[in-house]
């Protein structure tokens, strides 16, 4: 049987009801306890790290996982992490980036209703879990919720009170979990045959500004010296709007300039941005040679940028770093 070592770090799946609302109570065994059948086909350790709810979980704790899996990794078979859905997807993006080439499955998991209630998401997920970790064809980094699995830089929450909270995209759900049976649409285990890799660093000196209409470019100058790299959501297919004062191309000269990162994405969902399409895009592309989210998601974009930061503050070796294409995060750059 595999050997899973299970990690708990709070959220909603390990919370219980208290005078102040839910708040994550139970423990990493304790999880275990409500899924005993999951012994029946892997042999399971547990470890809590951190008990938190994830909207407090930030890139001390992906790197604080990312460090337990690496002192981990070559007595476990996989790895399981219990977590809250609030950041879960922003947390499989960050571990993508900082165990990369991973040839074992890292799957990340959670519920919208905690476990001890008698109608809960959480056994199955948890149970889901386990098994494809358990599953010889599992690899990577990756979320599984609602029986899909979903590439970890792929994942965005798009429901927060539904069972099929998480959605897959710009890409195929990796496979699907039913009962005691996994179907995979994505195998690509052998083509990874790169050196495993992980990163120690992350700079969390990055802003994301999404526009609305009528802003001025100048709030960019309230954030200079506070940021190494700004993320500005876009409209559309992206652009920069002008209201006839220049400041939005000002106040980017004056980022890139300085060495700051500035990279543009869009605001929709799906299928990402171009901004050479319009004028708006395309004259500020051209001008000052920046960086496009294409088709990653608003996590991978934002935790990607922190990672490749971490590397290196080099505007070119960030380019580089960013525009490679990592557990499957970007098809179109």
């Amino acid at each position: 049987m595999k050997k899973i070592l299970l990690i708990a770090t709070g959220g909603t799946i390990a919370s219980k009801y208290t005078e102040n609302g839910l708040a994550p109570q139970i423990s990493s065994e304790e999880l275990l306890s409500y899924v005993p059948s999951a012994r029946l086909f892997c042999e399971i350790d547990t470890i809590q790290p951190f008990s938190l709810d994830s909207t407090n979980v930030n890139c001390t704790h992906w790197i604080q996982l990312s460090n337990l899996i690496e002192a981990k990794y070559e007595y476990y078979d996989g790895f399981v992490i219990c977590h809250g859905t609030d950041t879960m997807a922003y947390t499989a993006a960050a571990l993508s980036y900082l165990i990369r080439n991973n040839r074992k499955p890292i799957v990340i998991t959670g519920a919208q209703k905690p476990i001890d209630l008698a109608v809960t998401d959480a056994k199955t997920n948890l149970l889901d879990s386990l098994r494809f970790a358990s599953d010889d064809r599992a690899h990577g980094v990756c979320i599984v919720f609602g029986g899909m699995a979903i590439a970890g830089t792929r994942a965005k929450k798009e429901r927060s009170k539904s069972y099929n909270a998480f959605s897959s995209i710009n890409y195929p759900h990796l496979a699907m979990i039913q009962d005691d049976r996994i179907v995979f649409y994505i195998e690509d285990k052998e083509q990874n045959t790169r050196l495993l890799k992980f990163s120690h660093q992350m700079n969390d000196r990055i802003f994301l500004l999404k526009l609305i209409p009528g802003v001025s470019g100048k709030i960019l100058d309230l954030l200079f010296d506070s940021y190494d790299g700004i993320i500005i959501e876009s409209f559309g297919v992206g652009g920069f709007p002008n209201y006839g004062d220049d400041s939005f191309f000002e106040e980017i000269k004056r980022f890139v300039n300085a060495g700051k990162i500035v990279v543009m994405a869009t605001q929709v969902t799906h299928e990402g941005s171009d901004m050479t399409v319009y004028q708006v895009g395309k004259v500020m592309k051209d001008q000052f040679h920046l960086i496009e989210a294409y088709d990653m998601t608003l996590e991978a974009t934002v935790t990607k940028t922190m990672w490749a930061l971490g590397q290196t503050s080099d505007p070119d070796e960030f380019r580089k770093l960013f525009y490679t294409t990592i557990n499957h995060d970007i098809l179109f750059a």
